[in-house]
């Protein structure tokens, strides 16, 4: 049975209590929250011991699920590898580039495991499509969300778009051959609207476009490929594919075209939407790979280099506006 702590009992924190609680093979070990009046409810609420010092909770524990602001991440998370307690730590993996690869290397060095939350990992309408040869060669990405001062630590493109670099470095096997980004600091003293472009070596270019200043709330994915397109909504759940038809594609609805190389016939599909709660899911899998000894899905290399380019793109943002 995994004893699991968790660090940091807001918001987030709170979900991540009420999903470990219904995980198989693991028991809650406490928590520990330096803010009295929330810890005071999260005792009451769910009769879960309440540990004083990070120290103590390490210690009774297995696994250290840090889910405090980010910049407790790399205390919390090299406290813990060098107690050699599996680590699930929330995104961004650290607050610095410095930061990340001190942690990457301790990983490498002690027999313990590591997973990053990038929760649209484990979005149903992207788990609908993992099954599908992708090899996107354009993508286009909104993801905008409507002021909320939780989590503006950080700029947008650590509290939004790393959700999106996450799943684009994921998806296109290739190294990233430049970067233009542009972003304006509107409500908080960092970038919360961002409009960035990224260019691989393979061809493929993804543009991104993330905003915490919206009037109202989008998170969509589009990749273009040779055959298809897909249209991934992460909000409401929900994904489209269009591409010409093949035998695969009976059950979809299909129309013909005529085009320059004669009539083509296109099929479009709603694949089905798997019922399941990503962080629940991504929990899970990460208790999977402590027990099975397996690479977990979000490791902290892919945490890693989704940083490395958030970091290139607030580098590019900075610079742009410091010319201007």
């Amino acid at each position: 049975m995994l004893k699991v702590g968790v660090f940091g009992v807001g918001h987030l924190g709170k979900f991540h209590l009420n999903n470990w609680k219904e995980i198989k093979g693991v028991e809650l070990a406490g928590f520990y929250d330096p803010n009295d009046s929330i810890a005071k409810e999260v005792s009451d609420r769910y009769q879960i011991k309440r540990y004083l010092s990070e120290d103590e909770l390490m210690d009774h524990c297995d696994v250290a699920d840090i889910v405090a602001p980010t910049n407790f991440h790399f205390g919390l998370c090299e406290k813990a590898l060098r107690k050699s307690k599996h680590v699930f730590v929330e995104k961004p993996l650290a607050n610095t580039m410095d930061e990340a690869k001190q942690l990457v290397n301790l990983v490498k060095e002690s027999n313990i495991k590591m997973q990053v939350g990038h929760v649209e990992r484990f979005n149903p309408a992207y788990l609908s499509i993992k099954n599908m040869a992708l090899t996107p060669m354009f993508i286009e990405v909104h993801r905008l969300a409507q002021f909320n001062p939780r989590g503006t630590e950080v700029s947008v493109i650590l509290d939004l778009m790393i959700h999106d670099i996450d799943i684009i470095l994921s998806l296109v096997k290739s190294e990233v051959k430049n970067i233009s980004a542009n972003g304006v600091a509107v409500m908080t003293e960092t970038p919360d609207i961002a409009s960035v472009r990224i260019e691989f070596n393979n061809g493929c270019v993804a543009n991104l476009t993330s905003s915490r200043i919206s009037m109202k709330k989008m998170r969509k994915m589009r990749l273009f490929q040779k055959d298809a397109y897909i249209g991934m909504d992460f909000l409401n759940k929900k994904t489209e594919i269009i591409r010409l038809k093949t035998e695969d594609d009976a059950e979809s609805f299909s129309f013909d075209i005529e085009t320059m190389n004669g009539k083509k016939t296109i099929a479009i599909a709603n694949p089905q939407i798997p019922e399941v709660n990503a962080i629940k899911m991504e929990l899970e899998e990460f208790r999977d790979s402590i027990i099975n000894n397996t690479t977990p899905i979000v490791s902290e290399v892919d945490g890693f280099r989704a940083m490395d380019v958030a970091h290139q793109i607030l580098q590019k943002i900075k610079h742009n506006t410091i010319i201007n």
